[in-house]
């Protein structure tokens, strides 16, 4: 791949402030102040916010806590969805710190998966790797790896460490230089206007004829609303990693750069902020 560290830290490194408010109806034997994390944009709620859980955990009765959930706004926040595309979705043009309210009672079954451990994360997350390397790779990559290989993925997303991540993460981001890019880029587009999770269809980097595919093609392809004519006022943002890459922009470049850890490229689609 080319080897744009710079970009890839700065994704990595990215950091949402956030500040983490109690439920007012849950029961609490003392005040509950706020709690403030700066959030990893790559990573998962579940896994980093023990310290959150702990937190509140101080003021209330071992009997009123039951699992852990957090909402924005009302939202039930879906935890195995990266962090920074749930603020992208439901919170960009919103002000800072983001704000999130915690609740230990009342788990909305319907809205989200139950998260009992970090091995069901991992499970989640690994799944994920497996389905874009099959797009990516016909899968030939990652079955290539030996179970320690998948398992310094994991520990570089959980422990925080972008060089023992990307030292593995490298291998599922080559391809022949003859075929110019992947097989099928491995996205999925989220619209906060829809009830449909995502749009997820197969999608080449590179025409038939030879020609580059850029993430306009893509949206033209397969959400053509989202790209405004010349003569009507922008309707909606093209969001991925807190940022609006221009139209013009190779897919492949940012399937290699932009993607998340578990190698999606995470593409949000909002209204466009009235003025």
């Amino acid at each position: 791949m080319a080897d744009d560290k710079d970009v890839l830290r700065d994704v990595w490194f990215g950091r949402i402030p956030t500040c983490f408010t109690l439920y007012q109806d849950e029961i609490t034997e003392r005040e509950a102040e706020p709690f403030y994390l700066l959030l990893p944009r790559v990573s998962y709620l579940t896994l980093v916010t023990d310290k959150v859980k702990k937190h509140f955990l101080k003021v209330m009765k071992a009997e009123d806590v039951e699992e852990i959930w957090f909402d924005f706004e009302g939202t039930p926040l879906k935890w195995h969805y990266p962090i920074g595309l749930l603020f992208d979705l439901h919170a960009s043009n919103t002000a800072l710190p983001w704000s999130i309210t915690v609740h230990f009672k009342n788990f909305p079954e319907r809205d989200l998966l139950h998260c009992p451990s970090n091995s069901v994360i991992e499970a989640h997350f690994m799944s994920s790797i497996k389905e874009a390397d099959a797009l990516k790779h016909k899968s030939q990559v990652i079955n290539d790896m030996q179970k320690k290989d998948h398992k310094q993925l994991w520990m570089g997303l959980q422990n925080d460490k972008f060089d023992q991540f990307w030292a593995m993460n490298r291998k599922l981001m080559e391809y022949p230089t003859e075929e110019g890019g992947f097989r099928y880029i491995p996205f999925r587009i989220y619209l906060t206007m829809s009830d449909r999770p995502f749009i997820q269809k197969l999608f080449r980097p590179i025409s038939p004829d030879g020609h580059t595919h850029t993430l306009g093609d893509l949206l033209k392809e397969v959400y053509p609303v989202a790209i405004s004519n010349d003569d009507e006022s922008k309707r909606y943002q093209v969001v991925i990693h807190g940022i609006e890459p221009l139209l013009e922009t190779p897919l492949q470049w940012l399937s290699e750069h932009l993607s998340h850890p578990d190698n999606f490229l995470h593409i949000s689609i909002i209204p466009a902020p009235s003025d």
